[in-house]
This record gives C-alpha cells, sequence and structure tokens, in this order.
C-alpha cells in the first residue's frame, strides 16, 4: 500500500519524543486574516528552489497550518528526510543531524475530500493512521498516486489531502527523488531546507 511509506515516519515523530526538540504551536488568526486565496510558499533547499502554490480556497485548514509554520521559520534547517524514488519525497520534522523538530500545533481535520488530486507535483499533508492527525509534515508527489486520493470518509478511505502544487523547481523536487537514500528511505547526504518563506506578492492562477 503506498500509504504506509509516508504514515511511518510521522507515526514514529510522536514515538520519539525524548529525542525531540519541540517548538510552540504557531500563531494562526494573522494568517486567516489574509485575502490571499493563493499564497506562494518558497523552499531554498541545498538542491535549489521550489516554488509552491498553495490552494486556501480548497484546503483552508492545511494551508493555514503550513504557512503559520512557514512564518514561525520552522522549516529552516530542516531536511527532506524521506525520499521514495518514483513515489515522492517528504520534509518537516527532521534535522541533519537526525534529530527531530516538533510543534504543539494541534492537529489538522482530514480535507482529503476537496477534489484535489495526488498528481505529480501536487504537495500533500502527511499524517498517521488516524486520518485527521496532520502536522507540519508535507510531502511533494514525484508521479500521479492515485492510491493516496480519498476514496470514502472512513479510515481506509480518507487519503491524504492535497493543499498545492509546484509551479516552479519541479527539476529540483526530481533531483532530491533522485538522491540516493539508506534502507530506511532517508537520504545518505542530507537535503536541507535551508529557508521557506511566503512570497509577498500576490499569486495568480
Amino acid at each position: 500500500m503506498y500509504a504506509r511509506p509516508i504514515v511511518i515516519l510521522a507515526a514514529a515523530a510522536v514515538a520519539a519524543a525524548a529525542c525531540q526538540k519541540k517548538q510552540p504551536a504557531p500563531e494562526t488568526a494573522s494568517v486567516k486574516g489574509t485575502a490571499d486565496s493563493l499564497p506562494v510558499v518558497v523552499l531554498e533547499t541545498s538542491k535549489g528552489r521550489i516554488v509552491m502554490q498553495l490552494d486556501r480556497a480548497r484546503a483552508p485548514l492545511s494551508v493555514d497550518n503550513i504557512v503559520a509554520h512557514v512564518n514561525q521559520h520552522f522549516y529552516d534547517g530542516l531536511t527532506f528526510h524521506r525520499v521514495i524514488k518514483g513515489f515522492m519525497i517528504q520534509a518537516g520534522v527532521q534535522l541533519p543531524d537526525g534529530q527531530q523538530r516538533l510543534s504543539s500545533a494541534p492537529p489538522v481535520p482530514n480535507e482529503a475530500d476537496n477534489g484535489l488530486k495526488n498528481a505529480r507535483g501536487t504537495v500533500a499533508l502527511a499524517r498517521t493512521v488516524d486520518p485527521n492527525s496532520g502536522g507540519p509534515q508535507f510531502f511533494i508527489n514525484l508521479v500521479d498516486n492515485p492510491r493516496l486520493d480519498f476514496r470514502s470518509r472512513t479510515v481506509e478511505g480518507w487519503g491524504y489531502a492535497v493543499f498545492g502544487r509546484v509551479t516552479q523547481g519541479m527539476d529540483v523536487v526530481d533531483s532530491i527523488g533522485a538522491v540516493r537514500t539508506r534502507p530506511d528511505d532517508v537520504p545518505v547526504q542530507p537535503v536541507v531546507i535551508t529557508r521557506a518563506y511566503v512570497e509577498t506578492t500576490t499569486a495568480t492562477p
């Protein structure tokens, strides 16, 4: 089942609390007050620049969650800790030294029933086996992954909520997706998000 690799590390993040650096929950009130329904998040990585356009109209809770963490600089210094060639790349918890950074923000209700599909280049919220356990972790689909899409309002059928798409830097995403990994899917050489920020200019569809 394709969903399993995404679930594993999100669950491990909870189990390994003893070695984690926990940050306070980010403030979301100011984020929700913005009129920008298509915020743009830029990831500057050790492999290059990735630009993601988020869809607040279709996934408001997921987008507010990610943008709030970006504005708190939560992702700065984290790595793409899980890379599965021909599937997806995932980030949002692990530092280059293997320690984990957690947020105390509440879990995000699953918005996978918003009509957006886990197609190549889309960005979705990672979670544990609990459908409503999304947090700061996200993944970018390297290929179309229909098995991750919403099918029904059940534990097995909820799927993974897509909340945006890569508009620039898909070559960088593919480059990350091709790095050499250990048996646990962690890159041998860390791929670091050196900086993540929200562009101040309003995006266009």
